[in-house]
This record gives C-alpha cells, sequence and structure tokens, in this order.
C-alpha cells in the first residue's frame, strides 16, 4: 500500500508535467516582461553544415526590437568549390522575414511579433563537401557593434583567403623548382654522354 502511495506523485508529474510547465507559445499582449523568455540578447559562434544538409536556430525576440543576423561562409582551400549560402528566417507565425543566397550577408528588420524566430541555413548548393559557417545574431546590439563584428569577419576571410594563396604559391614553387633541376640534370647526363670517347688499340682505330 506504501508503494501506492509513492506511484501516485510520480503519475501526476509525468501526465500533468508538460501541461501545466511546458513552452508556452500562445503570447499575449497583457503579458509581463517577467512572463516571457528572455533569453541572451545576442550569440556568436561557429557551425559546421554538412554537405546538401540543413541547420536551423531560433532566437528570442519581443516585437518592436531589432533583429539582425550576420553570417559568412569560411573560404575553403580547394578551388572552383561553391561556398554560397542559403539563409532564411522566418517570423514564429512561420511567415519569411528575409532570404539571403551568397557566401556573406546581413540582415537586419524591425519585429512585429514577439516569439522565436527560425533561422535555417541550407547548403543545398554543395552536395559533396561541408560548410563552415561564422554567425552572429540578436536583438537590441548598437550599429556600431554590428558593423565591427561584420568587418572582423570579412577580415578572417581575408586572413584565410591568404593562407590559402600562400600555400598554393609555396607548392607550386616547390613543383616547379623539383622540375627545374630534374630537366636540368637529364640535360647535363645526355651531353656529357655526347662526348665520351672510346680509348683503343691502333688496330682497333679506323683507317681510310
Amino acid at each position: 500500500m506504501s508503494d501506492m502511495w509513492r506511484i501516485i506523485p510520480f503519475l501526476f508529474l509525468v501526465f500533468c508535467g508538460p501541461v501545466l510547465g511546458g513552452p508556452q507559445t500562445n503570447f499575449h499582449g497583457n503579458m509581463t516582461d517577467q512572463e516571457l523568455f528572455w533569453g541572451t540578447d545576442q550569440y556568436d559562434f561557429s557551425v559546421v553544415v554538412p554537405a546538401a544538409g540543413l541547420e536551423c536556430f531560433w532566437h528570442f525576440a519581443h516585437r518592436g526590437e531589432r533583429f539582425y543576423l550576420s553570417f559568412m561562409v569560411r573560404p575553403r582551400h580547394e578551388r572552383n568549390v561553391l561556398t554560397h549560402l542559403s539563409v532564411t528566417v522566418n517570423a514564429p507565425s512561420s511567415l519569411i522575414m528575409a532570404t539571403v543566397d551568397d557566401a556573406k550577408g546581413q540582415i537586419n528588420f524591425e519585429t512585429e511579433e514577439t516569439g522565436f524566430y527560425q533561422m535555417c541555413f541550407s547548403n543545398f548548393h554543395n552536395r559533396f563537401g561541408t560548410m563552415q559557417v561564422f554567425l552572429s545574431f540578436g536583438n537590441h546590439v548598437f550599429h556600431m557593434f554590428r558593423y565591427y563584428n561584420f568587418g572582423r569577419m570579412r577580415k578572417s576571410a581575408d586572413f584565410f583567403l591568404l593562407l590559402s594563396n600562400s600555400q598554393y604559391v609555396t607548392w607550386w614553387s616547390l613543383f616547379l623548382s623539383f622540375l627545374i633541376v630534374t630537366s636540368g640534370y637529364l640535360q647535363l647526363l645526355f651531353l656529357k654522354r655526347l662526348f665520351i670517347t672510346k680509348s683503343g688499340t691502333e688496330e682497333e682505330k679506323p683507317r681510310c
């Protein structure tokens, strides 16, 4: 009988917990700020999108705030590789707020709804390679900080591009140096064989 009394609170949590403590999706105008989820105003990180994959993130924003998103695809060392990324931002009501199809870009708008805004990053352009993306999104951030963050992304993109070009030039220089040394050695060996004379007796020498 005592075991039965111990099971009753557990059953109450299982059946009533999701109903009473689940996430609230219906936001009303008379709700206070304490009843809404604030979270963090700004996020800055990188994510790896798989080949032909899709990665989505959600960020909470109140109505009337400024929502921004900055992204940049890390340059690849391989040549002739597509780095375009398809980005879509949806409102809590599934309304498409903005779309961008490029290697880097910015999205900025004033939120008209209170809730979680969805950001999806699709790598359908590149079906055989992964893609690393630098992200920065949030709200209530000054314009100067946003432009500074985007400038930092462009600076890092230039750094990776210079690193890729440096490796490309280094490997080509080593290959050409090896080719020049090999061709010079073969030419020297060929010319040396042209001037080789055989020493023999008087009988072996040709006579007129």
